[in-house]
């Protein structure tokens, strides 16, 4: 097993090596929401990867590029940590391959392994993602109120209330302010949250500065997401709760978690403008 490499100097590989991915269990930062190992998940869902430094060497020794789309279940006991990722990745620069379908299954094979899931994988040429476009999260945008904010302050989930003179709605709201830190290297990792619910009406107020209180918070992508949704699905009671944060990309990768408690579709993958 490899050692952990973030935040640590490392020589880019030059050769194939599936031994650089780093796996993390999930259970410990869940432990943290107080959802003990081999305890059901309050929620379902899927981390979403785009990958967009994929590159390998056709068999006559032709550099061949492409983006990468990862899907890890939400229940796969792994994550897998993102600098390993991206190291893991670059170790096929210099790699032959018959074809693109001997790249996938490749990394199907390997990423499978290390999250302990099967994992899905698209690779998608640069015309296809072009014609794809960029497109804004829906919902009502909670950046527009006029709220003071203390900047000192972490997320605070006693924030986070409902309207009590009302019956349950159905509402998607969504921010672009969600910034949390790496946990190791406390680099900034900048999201856009779309909160979708049925119940009764959350005030904005309180939930967007809930929201800002992860600014100063050292955390993974994905434990972000599943913090923010078991404290709205405690503290506000939803019928229906869905979380989805689309972070900026770090080292040719983004991680798009998304946390949903019923049926509900996967997100279309489609990126924003800071994407």
């Amino acid at each position: 097993m490899s050692t952990l490499s973030l935040g640590q100097a490392t020589p880019y590989p030059d050769q194939y090596d599936p031994s650089l991915l780093f796996p993390i269990p999930r259970s410990e930062n869940r432990l943290k929401l107080n959802i003990k190992p081999n305890q059901a998940l309050p929620f379902v869902g899927v981390d979403i990867w785009n990958a967009f430094e994929l590159s390998w060497l056709n068999k006559k020794g032709k550099p061949q590029i492409a983006l990468a789309e990862f899907q890890v279940p939400a229940d796969s006991p792994n994550m897998i940590e993102s600098k390993s990722f991206k190291l893991y990745l670059n170790s096929f620069n210099s790699a032959r391959f018959e074809d693109e379908a001997e790249v996938r299954e490749r990394l199907i094979t390997d990423l499978s392994a290390f999250a302990g899931s099967k994992i899905t994988t698209r690779i998608h040429s640069t015309e296809a993602v072009t014609k794809k476009g960029m497109q804004e999260m829906s919902g009502v945008l909670m950046d527009r109120l006029d709220i003071e904010i203390d900047p000192s302050l972490s997320a605070d989930a006693t924030l986070l209330e409902v309207n009590e003179s009302f019956g349950p709605i159905e509402q998607c709201l969504v921010s672009h302010l969600l910034k949390s830190n790496c946990p190791v290297t406390g680099q900034p990792d900048w999201a856009s949250v779309q909160i979708r619910y049925q119940g009764r009406p959350i005030l904005e107020e309180g939930l967007l500065r809930y929201l800002i209180g992860f600014r100063q918070l050292g955390e993974f992508h994905e434990h972000c997401v599943e913090t923010i949704f078991t404290d709205i699905k405690r503290q506000c009671k939803p019928e229906k709760l869905s979380v989805y944060a689309r972070y900026t990309r770090r080292g040719g990768l983004d991680i798009n978690p998304f946390r949903t408690d019923h049926n509900s579709p996967w997100p279309e993958n489609i990126r924003h403008a800071r994407q």
